[in-house]
C-alpha cells in the first residue's frame, strides 16, 4: 500500500496477513544494572507488571554494559525477555466486492450486479506476555479482526487465545490464554527514550518463530522519537519511536526492548520499498500503550463516542491575507454547533487553530489524526488566533446526549 507523499516507499504494517476547500466534523459518532525482567518466584499482578520499570539511574548506566564482553546487557535482555515472546498465527474472515464487468450500465448491472463475497485468510504477527496469567499485547492489525487466534510460545507450546480488546486507532490488541506462572516482561517508560541508545526488537518475521519455537533478535539504537505518520487504515501513527533495528513483515506486535530488557514500544510499521528491511522501522511507544491496555482489559474497548460541534476547513495563503496572518497556519473554525461542547468552549467561527495540547496544528490532518485518538471525557487545550489576538480555549469532548 501506498503513502501520500511519500515517493518511491510504501508504509507497511508489517504483519503479512496474505479544487475548493473540504470541510471536517471533528468527533466520532458509533460505528477506542541488568535486572531479570523474567519473573521467576512471586508473581505480580496485572496491575503491578505497569510499575516493575528501572530507575533512571539503572537506565543511564546500563550502556556502559553494551560491549563488556560476549555476555553483556544486551545478551542478558534477550535471554531474559525472549521466554515471553510469543508467535501469533490467526484466520481472518475479510469481506471482498466484485465489481461489475459492464461498469454503471443500468441494463446490464441488472444481470450482473456487483457480488461481496466472504473468504478467509491466513496471517501471523508477533506478541509478548505481559502477566503471569496469559495476558498478550500486540498490534490490532495482527489480530483484532481475526476469528481464531493461535499462540505459540518458546517451549513449543500452542494456545488458542481470545481477544480482549482492541483498538484500532491506536493499533493495539490485547489478547488471553490460559495459563499459570507464564514467562512475562514488565513494561518500562517511553518517556525518556534517547535518540542513540541501544534497543532490541524481537518478534516472528516472516514466520521464522513457527519453525524455530524462538524469536528472531535484532539489535540496533534508537534513530528518532516523537515521529508522526500519515494515518493508515484508520490508525493513528504518532509520537512513534524510529530505530534502525531490523523490523521485517511478521514483527508487528514483537517487543522494542531497552538495553535493560524492558518494553519502550511496539514494533508497528515500516517503511520499504519491497517488504523487507531498510533501517526505517517504527514502535508505538509503550506509555501510550499502558493505558489502552489497561481499558482493554477492563472494559474491552476504548470509548471514543463523542462529538465537539466544531467543524474546520483547510487554511490557503488567501484565506491568511483576508484574515490578517502573515503566513499560512492552522486550520480555520467554519461552523460552531449551538449548544454543542466548541461553543460552550467559546469557539466562534473564523478562528484560527494553531496549537492543540501544545501540538502544533499545520493542517486538517494533524488536528483530525489527534481527535481520533482522543477518548470521551478528554479536553483538548487549543490556542487560536482571533482578531490578530492568541486566545486559550478549553474544548471538552462529550458524549452526544440520547
Amino acid at each position: 500500500m501506498t503513502i501520500r507523499g511519500v515517493s518511491m516507499f510504501a508504509l507497511i504494517v508489517v504483519a503479512l496477513l496474505g479544487g475548493g476547500i473540504v470541510g471536517y466534523s471533528l468527533g466520532h459518532t458509533p460505528d477506542g544494572t541488568q535486572k531479570d525482567v523474567i519473573a521467576t518466584q512471586a508473581s505480580p499482578t496485572f496491575e503491578q507488571t505497569f510499575a516493575l520499570e528501572s530507575t533512571p539511574a539503572q537506565r543511564d548506566s546500563v550502556g556502559a554494559t553494551v560491549s563488556t564482553g560476549r555476555r553483556n546487557a544486551i545478551t542478558s535482555a534477550v535471554a531474559a525477555a525472549s521466554p515471553a515472546v510469543v508467535g501469533i498465527n490467526v484466520i481472518e474472515l475479510r469481506q471482498y466486492r466484485q465489481v461489475s464487468p459492464f461498469g454503471d450500465d443500468p441494463f446490464w448491472r441488472q444481470f450482473f450486479p456487483d457480488r461481496t463475497f466472504s473468504q478467509q485468510v491466513a496471517g501471523l504477527g508477533s506478541g509478548f506476555l505481559i502477566s503471569h496469567d496469559g495476558y498478550i499485547l500486540t498490534n490490532d492489525h495482527v489480530a483484532g479482526n481475526a476469528k481464531e487466534i493461535t499462540i505459540t510460545l518458546t517451549n513449543g507450546k500452542q494456545y488458542k487465545a481470545s481477544l480482549v480488546g482492541t483498538d484500532q486507532i491506536t493499533d493495539i490488541a490485547l489478547l488471553k490464554i490460559d495459563g499459570k506462572n507464564l514467562p512475562h516482561i514488565p513494561l518500562g517508560t517511553s518517556d525518556d527514550v534517547l535518540v542513540g541508545e541501544w534497543v532490541i526488537a524481537l518478534g516472528n518475521p516472516f514466520g521464522l518463530f513457527d519453525i524455530n519455537d524462538k524469536p528472531t533478535v535484532t539489535v540496533g539504537v534508537v534513530s528518532n522519537t516523537g515521529v508522526k505518520l500519515e494515518a493508515q487504515d484508520g490508525r493513528v501513527y504518532r509520537d512513534m519511536i524510529q530505530t534502525d533495528a531490523a523490523i521485517n513483515s511478521g514483527n508487528s506486535g514483537g517487543p522494542l526492548l531497552n538495553a535493560l530488557g524492558e518494553v519502550i514500544g511496539v514494533n508497528s510499521v515500516i517503511y520499504t520499498p519491497n517488504q523487507g528491511n531498510i533501517g526505517l522501522g517504527f514502535a508505538i511507544p509503550i506509555n501510550r500503550v499502558k493505558t489502552i491496555v489497561a481499558e482493554l482489559r477492563r472494559s474491552g474497548k476504548i470509548e471514543r463516542e463523542f462529538w465537539t460541534g466544531l467543524e474546520i476547513q483547510a487554511m490557503d495563503r488567501r484565506m491568511a491575507r483576508y484574515l490578517g496572518l502573515d503566513k499560512v497556519q492552522g486550520v480555520i473554525v467554519s461552523d460552531v454547533k449551538r449548544s454543542s461542547p466548541a461553543e460552550r468552549a467559546g469557539f466562534q467561527r473564523g478562528d484560527v487553530i494553531i496549537e492543540a495540547n501544545g501540538e502544533r496544528i499545520n493542517d486538517e490532518a494533524s488536528l483530525i489524526a489527534l481527535t481520533d485518538e482522543a477518548r470521551a471525557g478528554d479536553t483538548l487545550k487549543m490556542k487560536v488566533i482571533r482578531e490578530g489576538r492568541e486566545l486559550q480555549l478549553s474544548l471538552r469532548l462529550e458524549k452526544r446526549s440520547q
